[in-house]
């Protein structure tokens, strides 16, 4: 899914029906349900329902994430409104920009007026983090910048979706696309039929399956998958080590199985990904991108005189 467009990539996960749960969900929640009155405030004020224009503008500066799902919000929220798109999802803004107009009913607008800006301002935030992190690699490495599935519930699919739009990779959507083997796996088998287990693996999993994955957290761990068969595996991950251990696990790497594909993970940060780059490793898992990204502030301006 790394190989896909932006647009495909969000094609496919759309397709799940992911999305629109969530956005029902997001409407039963600030609407109501099963005879709640909707938008009480809109009803008891007469909110008119003549035709207005709101313009989506940044009051911050950032990477765009988050426009290509606002057709499927506005299905839900508001059908008579449409979008009317400024820029594109992985797109440059600075303050004031505007980013999307919305044109549709003045109640329909100020109902779906929150989710909107919640969803661009969350989005825009993961991408615009993820970017701050690939720009920090730089070049002359051959790392690349990978999610981890430390998202919100709910919000994965969109969250990894909006690391893509920031310039980076998606590890995995779930637990049902990849195997990725960590202790807590390893602890409930005999070491001497890990290979078996792996293999086995790979033959049980119907469904598309990305990659087969093993983590490891010492030197003597890393040297008993190397000396596995070359494709029982396809990555090793190694866990919070040390920028010396790293470069030494390369070096191992490229001596028994130069096409196996490492993967640094634990305590990245913006300082230190440079370095980790570095050492050779092929793949940096960096938590943060989605679990510490801040929402930039993204407001919604109703129109003057028909603008």
């Amino acid at each position: 899914m790394n190989d896909e467009s932006l647009q495909d990539l969000y094609d496919a996960i759309e397709s799940t029906g992911l999305i629109r749960r969530l956005f029902e969900l997001a409407r039963d929640e600030d609407l109501g349900k099963d005879g709640h009155p909707g938008d009480v405030t809109s009803i008891a004020f007469d909110v008119p329902d003549h035709t207005i224009r709101a313009h989506v503008r940044a009051r911050d500066a950032g990477t765009l994430a988050g426009l290509a799902c606002v057709p499927t919000m506005i299905d839900v929220f508001a059908p008579r409104t449409l979008l009317q798109k400024t820029l594109d999802d992985g797109s440059l803004f600075g303050p004031g920009d505007t980013l999307a107009t919305l044109v549709g009913p003045a109640r329909e607008v100020v109902e779906i007026e929150r989710t909107l800006l919640n969803t661009l301002s969350r989005l825009s935030g993961v991408a615009t983090l993820t970017a701050r992190y690939v720009e920090a690699v730089g070049s002359g490495t051959r790392a690349h910048v990978y999610d981890t599935r430390k998202t919100t519930p709910g919000l994965r699919v969109l969250e990894k979706y909006a690391v893509r739009c920031g310039g980076g990779r998606s590890h995995r959507l779930g637990l049902h696309d990849a195997v990725l083997v960590k202790d807590n796996h390893i602890a409930s088998v005999a070491p001497d039929s890990l290979a078996e287990r792996l293999r086995a693996a790979r033959a049980r999993v119907t469904s598309p399956l990305q990659f087969v994955q093993v983590e490891v957290d010492s030197l003597p761990q890393l040297d008993a998958l190397l000396a596995l068969d070359a494709g029982v595996i396809d990555i090793v991950l190694l866990d919070n080590m040390t920028m010396d251990q790293l470069r030494e696990a390369v070096a191992r790497r490229d001596a028994h199985q130069p096409c196996l594909l490492l993967e640094c993970s634990g305590g990245v940060r913006l300082d230190t990904i440079r370095d980790i780059a570095r050492t050779g490793v092929d793949r940096i898992s960096v938590g943060a991108l989605t679990h510490q990204a801040v929402s930039l502030d993204i407001g919604l301006d109703v129109g003057i005189d028909g603008e």
